[in-house]
């Protein structure tokens, strides 16, 4: 029997996230492992009165605005690696929306792609990937539970599932008022100091206002995130709880020193090269492009899938990279990052100077 719940993750895709309209050319990316969602989501497209146009092939989905083929990412001369090729810029620069499907076959997929490759590939997404940060085209970014995807959390499939499910299939409406509360206290701070294991960090937010992801971005939603203010950034963090993950490499203990906005120190325990080859990718990677505050009921447990892991209450985290232009971000960059730290441990977040939340919990 068809998972009934298949059918309710599609719709809220289609209705609620990106609210196609009929006429819309909507792309949806995926790999052929996520048929039962595929179907469901391009009928609900169909009966919207709009265009579903699939790309399906067997790379990774690492939250990237597009799917690069491995096999051609490591055959292809480096001279047009690092370009979009002309017909798919067309494409991404005229479609209405776009549904990101991730449901790998296998986590590390591109992960042994030599560093030079990865970054040029990312330089290649750099079109798509400022037109999705811009949100001038809706978009979304989810998961459909595969057995690579349970089994790096360590869970079985059918336990995956339902912690997929658990965490995406909410009360939207009633999340984004409890968010909406949340995102006004920041709304009215200038500076923000978080605190915790090994962190001591300010940044200001300004003059920049808070979106509020009560399931109209990525899925799952709960989530309240900002583009601070790009020369603000003082002080340390340290992402000691919790791996970053990014492009299928794993980076453990990572640890950034900004001062005057922009990364001036970085170590980690493991995978250091890879950190710091990172943040020279181009200007704008050793800037903060995002804040984020998770807030989602459903995601109490660190994953490896940093998608669900930024969502858990209790959770802050920092995207160094691109930012949201619709924010008034104004980073540019190829790099789009999110690393998370857990404040439920000993964590502090202050808003000018008054207290706000401690060890993960409101206390205003």
């Amino acid at each position: 029997m068809k998972d009934p719940r298949i059918a309710a993750y599609a719709k809220l895709l289609v209705e609620r996230c990106v609210n196609v309209q009929p006429g819309w050319q909507v792309m949806v990316l995926s790999t052929p492992l996520a048929r039962p969602l595929l179907e469901e989501v391009v009928r609900c497209i169909a009966q919207r009165g709009a265009y579903a146009l699939q790309r399906l092939n067997f790379a990774p989905m690492h939250n990237g605005p597009m799917m690069v083929d491995m096999t051609w990412a490591h055959a292809a001369p480096e001279s047009i690696l690092g370009e979009m090729p002309p017909l798919e810029r067309h494409v991404y620069e005229h479609i209405d929306a776009a549904i990101l499907i991730g449901a790998p076959e296998n986590t590390r997929t591109g992960s042994d792609l030599s560093q030079a490759r990865q970054l040029l590939v990312r330089q290649s997404a750099r079109p798509a990937l400022q037109r999705q940060l811009s949100f001038k085209m809706p978009w979304v970014g989810c998961r459909f539970p595969t057995p690579a995807l349970a089994q790096e959390e360590g869970m079985t499939l059918t336990a995956y599932a339902d912690f997929v499910f658990g965490a995406c299939l909410l009360d939207w409406d009633e999340e984004g008022r409890k968010m909406r509360r949340i995102a006004d206290r920041f709304d009215r701070a200038d500076r923000v100091r978080i605190v915790g294991a090994e962190t001591d960090l300010t940044l200001s937010l300004k003059d920049r206002r808070a979106m509020v992801d009560d399931g109209h971005f990525n899925m799952p939603g709960g989530e309240i995130f900002y583009s601070p203010v790009e020369d603000s950034t003082e002080g340390a963090i340290t992402y000691a709880e919790y791996p970053a993950l990014y492009g299928g490499n794993e980076v453990e203990g990572a640890r950034l020193v900004f001062k005057s906005g922009k990364v001036v120190e970085a170590s980690a325990r493991r995978n250091e090269a890879f950190l710091l080859r990172t943040l020279d990718t181009d200007a704008g990677a050793r800037v903060l492009g995002e804040l984020g505050i998770g807030c989602n009921p459903g995601v109490q447990r660190a994953m490896k899938d940093v998608l669900f892991s930024e969502k858990v209450y209790g959770t802050v985290h920092l995207a160094i990279g691109a930012g949201f232009p619709f924010l008034g971000g104004a980073n540019v960059s190829s790099v789009h990052w999110d690393m998370v730290k857990d404040l439920r441990q000993g964590g502090r977040i202050y808003c000018d100077g008054e207290l706000v939340q401690e060890n993960g919990a409101w206390v205003f």
